[in-house]
């Protein structure tokens, strides 16, 4: 399909398959570098946990540091130019960087691949502003629910081939991550069509294309305000699990790469559940509204049990309960997506990632330097499971948010 070609059925199957295929394929890709990506780190300090621990939360930081820059810069050129392009150039971006990580000699040349990483990894966020594009306001949180699917299949799949590949060969799963981003992109260069027509494009302007220009978007209304500090607080709290999970988890249950990536798989399993098949009938009878604030009293529970569970079986109890969460996030994206215009779209997800970035600056420190203490020689009381508590208490606090944002509303 040829790049100026628009779909104007809306909502269309083949749109969501598109997106959903985009999306599994990044998620994959991510997936498969998340059970080595720590490990790797960690053989370039003398296997020392607590000093990887550290650089992988710097590594994280970075990360977000160019996503709080580049989304919204991202956000707005695919508001003037379609979503197409941004996915494109995302993809590709991608898989050059995974090529880079694969082969990174050395600490520092990880590192720069993770700056690639940050500044090209948007195309999850444009493909949410695609959604938004084709899909009624009324029918947004099913869809993304549907959409979430794939974040599910793809860290289904992802980890547990990261790390099945991770005992092959340390670079294998980056390899692997590199050939799916580029066949991503050779799918949406082929197929994948435009779903933002020409005369609802919005012009670019430098002055809303960045971090400080977002604020008025933002603030433009009370609820669009108060639900991106509510999801600024669950995505802090979201940062913990890929900061620590994988040190944490060989740390105090002594997992391998492998059973990590099961683990991850299982995570992914529950996830696909809750995003697929309980998403639509669950918003359908509470309603967005009453349905985020159910998701974040599951995810606030489920890093309760993560943090307290003296065992690896007892830890996995908590996954079913953590996956509930995914009912917050397809309601928020779905009430955010009503306070703005159909032109502001793109620069409403580049806005929401920004902040999400924000959260992802903090979270890996925050996260990585706590598990450092309560691991630490010095400590007067080891409590690995730190960072999840406090993770836990994070969500309680977006709630609180939450609710008295939405207080008095009723859903659309």
């Amino acid at each position: 399909m040829s790049e100026g070609t628009v779909e104007d059925a809306p909502a269309s199957g083949a749109s969501v398959a598109f997106i959903f295929v985009t999306i599994l394929l990044d998620t994959l890709a991510l997936g498969i570098v998340i059970p080595i990506l720590p490990k790797l780190i960690e053989s370039f300090v003398d296997n020392d946990t607590a000093s990887a621990a550290r650089l992988f939360g710097l590594f994280g930081t970075t990360w977000a540091l160019m996503q709080f820059f580049f989304s919204p810069v991202l956000g707005s050129l695919s508001d003037r130019f379609g979503r197409r392009p941004v996915v494109l150039l995302s993809n590709f971006g991608l898989a050059a960087d995974y090529v880079l990580m694969a082969l990174a000699p050395s600490l520092a040349w990880l590192f720069i691949g993770r700056l690639i990483s940050g500044v090209t990894s948007a195309s999850i966020s444009t493909a949410f502003a695609y959604i938004a594009d084709k899909t009624d306001a009324e029918k947004r949180a099913a869809v993304f629910g549907r959409i979430g699917v794939a974040f599910g299949a793809g860290f289904i799949l992802g980890p547990a081939l990261g790390g099945l590949l991770g005992g092959i060969a340390p670079r294998l799963p980056f390899w692997a991550a590199a050939g799916l981003s580029f066949a991503n992109g050779l799918y949406g260069l082929l197929i994948l069509p435009e779903s933002l027509p020409p005369d609802r494009r919005a012009p670019f302007r430098w002055r809303s294309a960045n971090p400080i220009g977002m604020l008025p978007l933002l603030r433009s209304s009370r609820t669009l305000a108060g639900l991106q500090t509510a999801n600024f607080f669950a995505q802090l709290a979201h940062a913990a699990l890929p900061s620590v999970f994988v040190l944490y988890a060989g740390y105090r249950y002594g997992w391998e790469a492998g059973t990590v990536g099961l683990t991850l798989a299982f995570v992914g399993i529950c996830s696909m559940v809750v995003q697929g098949l309980a998403i639509g009938p669950v918003v359908r009878r509470l309603g967005e509204r009453r349905a985020l604030l159910v998701g974040l009293a599951f995810g606030a529970a489920g890093f309760f049990i993560f943090g307290a569970a003296p065992s690896g079986a007892l830890f996995c109890v908590g996954v079913p309960v953590m996956a509930l969460w995914g009912l917050s996030g397809a309601a928020t994206q779905a009430l955010m997506t009503r306070c703005v215009a159909p032109d502001q779209q793109g620069q409403l997800q580049g806005a929401t990632a920004s902040v999400q970035s924000i959260s992802q600056l903090i979270g890996p420190f925050l996260f990585t330097l706590t598990f450092a203490y309560f691991i630490g020689a010095q400590v007067p009381l080891k409590l690995p499971g730190a960072p999840f508590l406090l993770a836990s208490l994070l969500l309680l606090t977006a709630l609180a948010i939450a609710a008295r944002t939405l207080a008095g509303k009723k859903d659309p």
